[in-house]
């Protein structure tokens, strides 16, 4: 016991807790290998010009709209106008054809993706739509079309996790308009949805009005970097809008992330103008971070696309030599084509939550399933250790 006074003073167990809280997480953060985030950070320096500056001491809100709004000053929205600008190109869309928002996550960005579809169609036939998606699409979707009321039809997924085309088109309703959501990157085996294939079906139906939203969460943040970014091109692969997670690839250290759409899609929103705000609000949230749009507008100021590019490229490279290692040692396992994430048999109880993998079951693969998704902190070194440990249940 320590017998100084001023030590015991100055004692807080509130803060002797949360130190004990994060050597926990310290710890075991180098054997997160189940989930998709980003343990490289790259916000060291922007927390340094944040309490040098003072700025943590303000309290700044974005209830606003960054691409229409006036002179006040206590939020960031020119800032997240130009992390939306950033990015826009990136996914086909147009410099001045182009609306968007800082989400506080992926769901925010699928929930304002259904919630703008659904307006949009509408508005332009007066019908309510339904909305399709894939059964191993994120849970999210389902759970928006229960909270906005929507006709929900869940289409059957093929082994690799891939909407089946022609479970899509028995399911079709030709006589009400189809919002679409298509998964770029399921969450547990990677699966991409065949837009082509699935646009195919759906131009057979002309007298069906369609908008596409795409969700993105992971795949959509290093996809753009990478030999693949045709497939979230609209140019190429029509899509009316984009949900991309900021806490996985880019490193953010909460969750966040961003809602993409055209300006046609946002024009025909409901049009409630606020008075306080002088101008038309489209989004669902009124108060948002105006704390990640910094940390994002931090990142690609301090990111080139060059080492997004070598970031997402080493991902991939790491991730085909993971599939590669589990092949030598006949452990069966699955890699999708433009997939970071590598999903195989589950290991024994003890190995997998000592590397914090996540379960799921598919008796088309053989039953009980984990997966690996291979970050940018995800190196071969731990993939090593990871690997090592499961050899020793093979001898």
């Amino acid at each position: 016991m320590s017998t100084d006074p001023k030590k015991e003073l100055d004692f807080d167990p509130a803060e002797a807790r949360l130190d004990e809280y994060a050597g926990d997480v310290m710890m075991k953060k180098s054997r997160f290998l189940g989930f998709p985030i980003n343990q490289k950070s790259q916000l060291v320096g922007f927390y340094k010009w944040l309490y040098g500056s003072g700025f943590n001491l303000s309290m700044i809100n974005n209830a606003g709209d960054p691409f229409n709004h006036g002179d006040e000053i206590l939020n960031t929205l020119d800032f997240e106008r130009e992390v939306i600008e950033y990015f826009a190109p990136l996914y086909g869309f147009d410099p001045g054809d182009t609306w968007g928002i800082v989400t506080f996550s992926g769901t925010d960005g699928n929930n304002h993706g259904i919630y703008f579809g659904a307006n949009y169609l509408k508005k332009k036939t007066q019908k309510n739509p339904i909305l399709y998606v894939s059964e191993e699409a994120h849970y999210s979707s389902k759970r928006l079309a229960d909270l906005q009321n929507l006709e929900l039809r869940i289409i059957p997924a093929d082994v690799k996790g891939c909407m089946i085309t022609e479970e899509f088109e028995k399911a079709l309703v030709p006589d009400k308009p189809a919002l679409m959501v298509y998964a770029m990157g399921t969450t547990f085996k990677g699966g991409i949805d065949d837009q082509a294939a699935l646009n195919a079906i759906l131009a057979k139906h002309p007298e069906i009005s369609v908008y596409r939203h795409l969700d993105a969460a992971l795949f959509g943040g290093y996809i753009p970097f990478t030999e693949y970014r045709d497939i979230i091109n609209r140019k190429i692969q029509p899509f009316d809008s984009i949900a991309i997670s900021g806490h996985k690839f880019f490193g953010m250290d909460e969750p966040a992330g961003m809602f993409i759409t055209s300006m046609d899609v946002k024009q025909n929103q409901n049009p409630y103008e606020i008075s306080y705000l002088n101008a038309s609000m489209p989004m669902i949230n009124c108060s948002r971070s105006a704390l990640s749009p910094l940390k994002f507008w931090w990142i690609i100021n301090h990111t080139t696309k060059e080492e997004f590019s070598a970031q997402a490229e080493g991902m991939l490279k790491r991730a085909r030599w993971l599939k590669d290692q589990f092949d030598k040692i006949g452990w069966p396992a699955w890699l999708a084509p433009m997939s970071n994430t590598v999903y195989f048999k589950r290991p024994p109880e003890e190995i997998a939550a000592n590397f914090h993998l996540s379960p799921d079951f598919d008796e088309r693969r053989g039953g009980a399933l984990s997966h690996i998704v291979v970050m940018q902190h995800v190196s071969e070194e731990k993939l090593g250790k990871f690997l090592d440990v499961l050899k020793t249940i093979r001898k």
